[in-house]
């Protein structure tokens, strides 16, 4: 996510930094209707289980849940539409020669205000396998031992 001050996190992918290593990322807007930006300023925003695909030289999030506006009533669009990430035209290039190699995908990482427009950052990813998950579980357990023992010698 940007550095600059302003920066608000909606919705965020834990999931995929435990199924996948991230090799790039990349700064997205997207493209929503109004009811749905103001459902995102209430919070109520969840891509656990969404995808990107690149179709014919645009970029999409599909899954991306976007609960509907109370007092939107018939403006509101469907939760699950298929949204439209804007991304400039070589990084669109660059990401799809990298998802021409073998194990590489696209998903999204965080859902965030920038000032005031939304943004979704995106990580060309390649998927762990189960041993990948099981040494990055040990390493964050020995991390928290390690840290459990200095609390205690620092204690006496």
């Amino acid at each position: 996510m940007g550095k600059g001050a302003g920066n608000r996190m909606v919705a965020n992918n834990k999931k995929a930094y435990h199924d996948y290593f991230i090799e790039d990322k990349y700064e997205a807007g997207v493209a929503l209707a109004g009811t749905e930006v103001k459902s995102l300023r209430m919070g109520k925003c969840s891509i656990k289980e969404s995808f990107v695909k690149i179709e014919r030289g645009e970029v999409f999030i599909y899954g991306m849940h976007i609960s509907p506006y109370e007092k939107g009533n018939i403006f509101n669009k469907d939760p699950l539409r298929v949204k439209k990430l804007l991304l400039h035209r070589e990084e669109i290039r660059k990401m799809e020669r990298k998802i021409a190699e073998k194990g590489l995908t696209l998903v999204p990482l965080q859902v965030y205000f920038k000032g005031s427009l939304v943004k979704v950052e995106i990580a060309v990813a390649r998927g762990k396998k189960l041993y990948d998950k099981r040494q990055d579980i040990a390493k964050k357990d020995q991390k928290r031992e390690a840290q459990r023992e200095l609390k205690e010698k620092s204690r006496w």
